[in-house]
């Protein structure tokens, strides 16, 4: 399955470790979303078109309310690229 350039930016770092909070106002309303590296940074990139189409496609999860991370579906859809270390 294809899934665009943005799309593969956001998995590949939290294939590397990162989450995903979700910020949310009294009612309980997502007001933000924030995509944070494994060492605690944010990075750019995660738009709310990109959040959902993650989640239609199953490849990210909240488990017992915790921060969304990649799923094994969204592992199989991220593409290998070089890390520059």
């Amino acid at each position: 399955m294809d899934i665009s350039r943005a799309e593969q930016r956001v998995l590949h770092t939290l294939a590397k470790g990162g989450w995903i909070d979700l910020e949310r106002d009294g009612a309980r309303r997502v007001i933000a979303r924030h995509l944070v590296t494994r060492e605690g940074w944010g990075a750019p990139g995660l738009t709310e078109r990109v959040f959902r189409k993650l989640k239609r496609l199953r490849a990210i999860r909240s488990r017992n309310g915790g921060p969304y991370r990649i799923t094994r579906t969204g592992l199989l859809l991220v593409r290998a690229q070089v890390d520059n270390r």
